[in-house]
């Protein structure tokens, strides 16, 4: 993408297939490096051959992406408002809307860090495991939650950087900051011996260094842009539309937790073995969910940037080749995962019990990509068209939805009904996003 915009030109770029991949290639290989990173800090903790340790520092982390989780929106919204300010060729509010971020992600990082006891107490009781996994869980807690003002910061880099439509820079950052700390998680978690408090400062120091990078690059580039008054950063009209906006990413990410949570505690009611033959095959729909979301982050780009610029040919480009790769990586997704479905299975656990039942719903689970691509592409289109509200409703009108395809299916089908409501659950988002999508076209760039 290029490197701003002014404005006789803002209206002017035109979305093309190589404008779409040089945000979603390298998003999605950025994203990729997140589940490699939870492999080694589990492969870390792992070599101590201490299950406490492991259940320890799997609770933690679930605790952790909980309460990360409902800050998600400095990231999108920031890339969504961003991606607007470059259509409409403003450079200060491009300043101005990363700054806003920062400031909210400094206030709320001090408190989680401060409040780092009081969550890892929560998530003791909550889990309610043995008093060693207990302590463990405590100590990373603990210890990760001291870098919530850096990672805060960083949502806010990678969404400035987004917005901008700059991939590339979007991919080093993330490089860089899952690749310290991947080293030192072996540096401090196994060669010192420091465990899973080795596995956790890896995290804060990884986030701080990367933050100063991140940080070091805006800045520098922000310095040769025009000088950002002090009335335009604390422009509280502005202010009050970021907070609107992050209010209902919030709730459209909560509301989504809930969702798979229902999904996870009704399995657990057909059996220990479906429970985990369910968890197994719902990381098919999780990876190729890392590879859809860098399709939806080109489209909450350059949807943004359309919005911005009040460019309607440029927004239904963004749309229409968006949702054609998405589509497409979503039926290899699912043809890959419908003929070798169970030979992966077969490498994630040993269980011939768990395999046998996995194989049985490996049909549900493998169409999992193509029912929820839409979704995953009206998500980031509306991120980017700021249209949040509309992306609230629809997301809480899909989880009633999907409540009563659960009460309606899992009693008369089992598992088989289960997975059903899964489907219907993404369906009824991306169908109803695009519902509202055409009556938002009606008036958008009138």
């Amino acid at each position: 993408m290029d490197k701003g915009a002014t404005p006789a030109d803002a209206r002017s770029f035109v979305v093309t297939n190589r404008s779409v991949l040089a945000i979603a290639v390298p998003m999605t290989l950025a994203y990729l490096t997140t589940p490699m990173l939870g492999l080694v800090d589990t492969a870390v903790v792992g070599q101590f051959g201490d299950a406490a340790l492991l259940g320890g520092l799997a609770a933690g982390a679930l605790i952790f992406d909980v309460v990360f989780t409902t800050f998600n929106f400095l990231r999108s919204g920031t890339t969504g408002l961003v991606a607007q300010a470059l259509g409409r060729g403003d450079e200060l509010e491009e300043q101005a809307v990363f700054w806003r971020a920062v400031l909210i992600a400094v206030v709320a990082g001090i408190v989680l860090a401060a409040l780092a006891p009081l969550v890892a107490i929560a998530g003791q009781k909550f889990m309610g495991a043995e008093p060693r996994v207990s302590e463990a869980m405590g100590v990373y807690i603990r210890i990760r939650l001291l870098a919530a003002p850096f990672s805060l910061i960083n949502y806010a880099i990678l969404g400035y950087v987004l917005g901008r439509g700059e991939g590339g820079l979007g991919l080093m950052l993330q490089l860089v900051l899952n690749g310290i700390n991947i080293a030192l998680c072996f540096l401090l978690g196994l060669k010192l011996g420091w465990g899973v408090a080795g596995v956790a400062w890896a995290t804060v120091t990884g986030e701080f260094l990367a933050m100063l990078l991140g940080l070091a690059i805006v800045v520098r580039r922000f310095r040769a842009a025009p000088s950002l008054p002090r009335h335009r950063l604390l422009d509280m009209a502005a202010f009050l539309r970021m907070l609107s906006l992050n209010r209902d990413i919030m709730i459209r990410s909560f509301s989504l937790l809930a969702a798979f949570a229902l999904f996870t505690r009704q399995g657990a009611q057909f059996g220990t073995v479906t429970l985990a033959a369910n968890a197994v095959l719902m990381n098919f729909f999780l990876v190729a969910g890392y590879f859809l979301d860098g399709f939806a982050t080109a489209a909450e780009q350059l949807a943004g940037r359309a919005v911005g610029a009040r460019a309607a040919t440029p927004f239904r480009q963004a749309v229409r080749l968006t949702l054609f790769w998405g589509f497409g990586l979503a039926g290899a997704a699912t043809l890959i995962f419908w003929l070798g479905g169970a030979g992966l299975v077969a490498l994630v656990t040993t269980s011939l019990d768990v395999r046998g039942v996995a194989d049985i719903y490996l049909p549900w689970a493998a169409l999992t990509p193509l029912s929820g691509v839409l979704a995953f592409q009206m998500d980031g289109v509306f991120i980017g068209a700021t249209w949040s509200r509309d992306m609230r409703n629809m997301m809480l009108l899909s989880f009633l939805v999907f409540a009563v395809a659960l009460l309606t299916l899992a009693p008369a089908f089992g598992n088989h009904g289960l997975w059903a409501a899964l489907h219907v659950f993404l369906l009824a988002r991306g169908f109803s996003l695009l519902t509202i999508l055409r009556l938002r076209l009606r008036t958008a760039f009138s």
